[in-house]
């Protein structure tokens, strides 16, 4: 009796480890404590944003909104319609991706193409908030890490 149940439990133990391990995780570990950082490029120069709220790993942290967190910084000069193009190094990269737009009080909805906008062409300070999400491969509308980013831009 005593053989027969440990016999059953070292075949259980071994379809596990050999069940288990063909098995490829889509998911890619979140790692850090605070998610990575975001820069973008203008005219082949490259600017840091300001990390506002996320929720990364184990822990979340809500910040103001980008006007307010941006106070008195400078914003970046730039031209009117140049280029704006986000850049992250970080693995895994999120697979979603979301732009705002804060001008007199107004929030516009910014598209995205190649990770890349165009500022506006009407001279004006704009603050922005790049929201970016790792979603689960697997469970639909799960969210397994968050960031906004926030900068300010002054066309001149």
């Amino acid at each position: 009796m005593k053989n027969t149940v440990l016999l059953f439990i070292m075949t259980l133990t071994l379809i596990c480890i050999v069940g288990c391990t063909g098995v490829q995780q889509k998911n890619k570990d979140l790692e850090g404590e605070k998610p990575p950082k975001v820069q973008f490029q203008i005219d082949k120069r490259m600017y840091k944003a300001k990390l506002g709220t996320y929720c990364w790993t184990t822990s979340c942290v809500d910040s103001a909104g980008p006007v307010e967190l941006l106070k008195g910084k400078e914003p970046i000069l730039v031209k009117p319609g140049v280029v704006v193009k986000f850049i992250m190094n970080y693995d895994p990269q999120p697979n979603k991706f979301h732009v705002e737009q804060f001008y007199e009080g107004k929030i516009t909805e910014v598209l995205l193409k190649e990770n890349s906008f165009q500022a506006p062409t009407e001279k004006g300070t704009y603050f922005y908030s790049y929201g970016v999400w790792w979603m689960d491969e697997d469970v639909e509308n799960q969210s397994r890490g968050d960031a906004f980013y926030n900068f300010a831009l002054k066309v001149t």
